[in-house]
């Protein structure tokens, strides 16, 4: 009896299987239930053979796969003939149902009966279990599509990432939204001893397309039987986790579980690949499916069929390594005391509001690895070498070159922070119109800028790109506001991407260049969040690049900006009540009363009486809002929180000779709103001030060497300003 022992951590009573197939072996987290600790196979619907839904069509098909199974089928009898005989030569690891597991207490020497602790038949002792040798690289398989299931993905893993002592190698098999997501999360991660590779799961599914599934995970639920055919050839171990999982132990403790059975997979591995996973799996789908209308828990139907049929496929584990929290699992005949927890798999739809009596505590162990700070998993396990990674050596190179006992050394070392990154928190649904003159508004916020959502959607109807900088528990705060929202929720073309916290400066630069580069459209629109667009804006910005030619010429249109010093403004519907509100100290031109420079050339005078679109020069800290081609240089990202981060692009679109036009009837207006943390600490913090002159001059000094002679202007203009 293989025994399951207490040592630092109290174990529990579950139901994994280890399968073994051609060319890889897996551990598979199943999602499905069981019964009596089986597995249950497919359950057949009632004949319907005088259905009129069974044409003769359909019957001839019918026929023809009999035939097709009854062929196969002969095939495999042999195969299994072998597999029998190999199988009496080998110890056989099957689980008993009546079978006990007993527990020994750390340092009691006291043995105990666990209910429901039913594990394989073969003998072992807890403290002979073979470890994991310290570098020995882990492989984690993990289907993912879409962009729920990629916020999920990133909580297993850091459960994964808390817990782990040993290199790790993802194999995500992810559709194009996901691997987007999850390469740049894992790009700018960053995590040492981490290494991801993508399989293109939209290539995978003609192979299992053709069983009919109602599943909510949808095809993709399916992708785990092709598993063998996806993954590289020369891999012969992999842990298969489904996304809704959080680990409570180290991996590790799992992947040494492959150790116990080396021998048998060995040899069973070679009967196997004779025998065919592909073809075992699709007869056994195939037969099954002839009885049925479609599976109910996707790939789970079928591994349970396939395993009833071929039961010494699996080693049950001990269920502590999956303990289900849908309502229909028996997870608390699983474990005597939570501390025995090793895998929490919330196979629910209703995921945090199953039925347990331990709920709390689950949801709590949950919570802690969503809100958790991922850039704390980014510890090195040393004496284990990584792979050689260029971005990070120069990275490394770079901030080595900085001196330390600069002054502004932090201002220069946020410029090479690398910033984790969530693209698409929220689902994303757009398509460009095909005129080619669709418009994104490109903005960034933080946490205390959220409500301002609600009203730009309102009065934007178009595209809208995002950057949040946010910590991980924030970012769940917007998650569930975001959610609550009947606005938000109705949009599907707002493109949220997280910027995650690091550093003590808002990277202004950063996140509004992260915002620039996943847009669809080919304009974009640079805004800030705390403004409101007029009514009808973006229609009249789409019409403006046709009249402009914005294809085919270098102009940037400028939004005229105006503000109000009032909470609650009754927003004016049209450039006659703008000027009637101007008329009467309702609005005013923006920032006129404290840093006139920033729109003056703008010049608000002729855009009164303007119904032409009209040329303006670029004067010195002139920062407008400008509606630009998406090839539109970025944001510098060396200038950070307040000063200068608007002025320094404005001026770079200058020297590369962008024509200024203001629009004559358009116009944003700034809401008010408490002072940034930024604003606060460059008002009261004279070496904060220095710095930022210091990086104004070395941005220009930057810009004579790139632009040359045309760029002297711009030293000539700071000198007289």
């Amino acid at each position: 009896m293989l025994g399951i022992c207490r040592g630092r951590r109290k174990f529990l009573a579950a139901s994994l299987s280890l399968l073994c197939i051609p060319a890889i072996t897996w551990i598979y987290l199943f999602a499905g239930s069981f019964e009596d600790g089986k597995p249950v196979s497919l359950s057949p619907l009632e004949s319907q053979a005088h259905s009129p839904r069974y044409t003769a069509s359909s019957q001839r098909d019918r026929e023809s796969l009999e035939v097709r199974v009854r062929e196969v089928e002969e095939e495999n009898r042999s195969l299994r003939r072998q597999l029998s005989l190999a199988q009496g030569q080998v110890p056989v690891h099957r689980r008993g149902n009546h079978s006990k597991t007993y527990s020994m207490e750390e340092g009691t020497g006291d043995s105990e009966n666990l209910r429901a602790g039913i594990v394989a038949g073969n003998s072992s002792e807890c403290g002979q279990q073979p470890a994991v040798e310290k570098c020995e690289t882990i492989h984690v398989a993990i289907v993912c599509a879409g962009y729920n299931a990629s916020r999920d993905v990133v909580t297993l893993v850091k459960s994964v990432l808390f817990h782990r002592r040993n290199p790790l190698h993802f194999h995500l098999i992810a559709d194009s939204i996901a691997e987007q997501i999850l390469a740049t999360l894992f790009q700018t991660w960053m995590v040492p001893a981490v290494r991801v590779d993508f399989y293109n799961a939209d290539e995978l599914k003609s192979e299992v397309s053709w069983i009919p599934n109602k599943h909510y995970s949808g095809i993709y639920g399916l992708m785990k039987l092709v598993l063998t055919k996806t993954l590289p050839a020369n891999l012969e171990r992999v842990i298969v986790l489904d996304t809704d999982i959080t680990f409570a132990t180290d991996i590790a403790e799992l992947w040494a579980v492959f150790h116990k059975f080396k021998g048998v997979i060995l040899l069973l591995l070679d009967k196997l690949r004779k025998m065919k996973w592909e073809q075992m799996w699709r007869l056994t789908a195939e037969r099954e499916l002839m009885g049925m209308l479609s599976t109910s828990l996707a790939d789970q139907d079928i591994f349970n069929a396939v395993i009833k049929q071929n039961p010494f496929l699996v080693y049950q584990l001990p269920c502590f390594w999956n303990v289900q929290l849908s309502d229909h699992t028996r997870s608390e005949q699983c474990y005597r005391d939570v501390s025995d927890l090793k895998v929490i798999h919330w196979n629910s739809p209703k995921k945090l509001r199953v039925k347990n009596k331990h709920v709390e505590f689950f949801r709590n162990l949950y919570l802690t690895f969503l809100e958790y700070d991922g850039n704390l998993l980014r510890r090195e396990l040393f004496g284990c070498p990584s792979e050689t990674d260029v971005n990070s050596e120069n990275l490394q190179k770079q901030l080595s070159e900085l001196d330390e006992d600069d002054l502004c050394y932090e201002f220069r070392r946020e410029r090479f922070t690398v910033h984790r990154t969530h693209l698409y928190f929220l689902h994303y649904e757009f398509e460009p119109a095909t005129d080619n003159t669709d418009v994104t508004l490109v903005a960034q916020l933080s946490m205390d800028r959220l409500q301002m959502l609600e009203a730009i959607c309102k009065h934007w109807e178009g595209p809208i790109s995002l950057a949040l900088y946010l910590s991980d528990a924030e970012a769940q705060q917007f998650l569930r506001y975001a959610q609550g929202s009947e606005v938000l929720m109705s949009r599907h073309n707002v493109g949220y991407h997280i910027v995650y916290k690091e550093g003590q400066f808002y990277p202004v630069n950063l996140l509004r260049n992260v915002a620039m580069k996943h847009i669809s459209t080919p304009y974009m629109f640079l805004s800030d969040i705390d403004f409101l667009p007029m009514y009808g804006l973006y229609e009249y910005l789409r019409k403006s690049v046709i009249q402009l030619d914005l294809a085919n010429t270098k102009k940037a249109m400028i939004v005229p900006a105006f503000e109000t010093l009032r909470y609650r403004l009754s927003f004016p519907k049209s450039k006659a009540e703008l000027l009637s509100m101007l008329d009467m100290g309702t609005l005013f031109t923006f920032r006129y009363h404290v840093w006139t420079k920033g729109h003056a050339p703008t010049n608000f005078a002729k855009w009164r009486t303007a119904t032409m679109p009209y040329r303006v020069e670029w004067e010195a800290d002139f920062e407008p809002y400008v509606v630009v081609r998406r090839d539109c240089s970025e944001y510098d990202r060396r200038f950070v929180g307040f000063g200068w981060n608007k002025v320094a692009h404005i001026m770079e679109l200058d020297a590369q000779e962008y024509e200024f036009t203001v629009l004559p009837n358009a116009y944003m207006i700034h809401m008010p709103h408490a002072p940034s943390f930024d604003i606060t600490k460059f008002r009261s913090n004279k070496q904060y001030r220095i710095c930022l002159k210091t990086l104004k001059e070395e941005f220009q000094q930057d810009m004579s060497r790139r632009y040359g002679f045309a760029a002297l202007k711009y030293l000539t203009a700071e000198n007289n300003s």
